[in-house]
């Protein structure tokens, strides 16, 4: 699949990332994807018992990747996952020309390609694991200074390049990535940095490393999950990091 599809049509700014990106993701460690059931199984829920988790990110921060591959990943790789309505909103920071005529991506002309392939990933399959691996894929791939393979995802993860391929030369892709870019615009309050993470429409704003207890306090079901049993122990506690630590997001310009 070309990226001439996309990128000769949008305009670039330098990568602007605002601390030492984090180490790469080590290339031999596979991460085991598997349906969480150690608690109850996925059938028991109804979209409404669910909890809401919305990410918007952009695909070339280093600290959405880091985020994603190191931290968001445990949705999957534990039970949380089993309460939770992901949704992932690739657009994060990228402005549009006052015509609208092109976007303006913080990392550069491969971040709005890969902004709008990972879109039309997430289109293409209902499956909310599904659209992750992928995701975690290419993700992985520029923790590791590779994206530009991210074409080797399709191979990878066993999925059709076919719907995406579709997606990008149809148009649907850009359609997609407008919606994110107005959905974005619409946050309330503003988002200033990314990854900016939402569940149950509260901002996490600096303190997004620490979904998980977010998630476990705004479950409201009667099936705990065993990864939520240890972080429920401590909510009750939980306060807001402080840190003179700058917080590892790229800023919106």
């Amino acid at each position: 699949m070309s990226s001439s599809l996309i990128s000769q049509s949008h305009s670039s700014s330098p990568d602007n990332v605002d601390d030492e990106p984090p180490a790469a993701a080590g290339s031999s460690d596979e991460v085991s994807f598997r349906r969480p059931t150690t608690a109850f199984d996925e059938e028991y829920l109804d979209d409404g018992e669910r909890v809401s988790v919305s990410l918007y990110y952009e695909s070339l921060c280093p600290y959405c990747a880091n985020f994603i591959v190191h931290k968001l990943v445990r949705l999957f790789t534990t039970d949380i996952g089993s309460i939770v309505n992901l949704r992932l909103i690739p657009w994060g920071n990228t402005q549009t020309t006052t015509n609208n005529a092109a976007w303006i991506c913080q990392h550069g002309s491969d971040e709005c390609l890969l902004n709008l392939v990972e879109a039309c990933a997430i289109s293409s399959w209902n499956n909310m694991e599904v659209q992750f691996r992928l995701v975690y894929c290419i993700e992985r791939l520029h923790l590791e200074n590779r994206h530009s393979e991210w074409e080797s995802c399709f191979s990878g993860t066993g999925l059709s390049e076919a719907p995406v391929r579709d997606c990008l030369s149809n148009g649907v892709g850009t359609f997609l990535e407008e919606a994110y870019g107005a959905e974005t615009a619409n946050l309330n309050p503003t988002h200033r940095f990314v990854p900016w993470l939402v569940v149950n429409n509260q901002p996490l704003q600096e303190d997004y490393e620490n979904f998980e207890s977010y998630i476990c306090r705004a479950y409201m079901g009667s099936r705990t999950p065993e990864a939520c049993k240890q972080s429920l122990s401590s909510a009750v506690n939980m306060v807001k990091k402080t840190s003179s630590t700058p917080p590892r997001v790229c800023v919106r310009e």
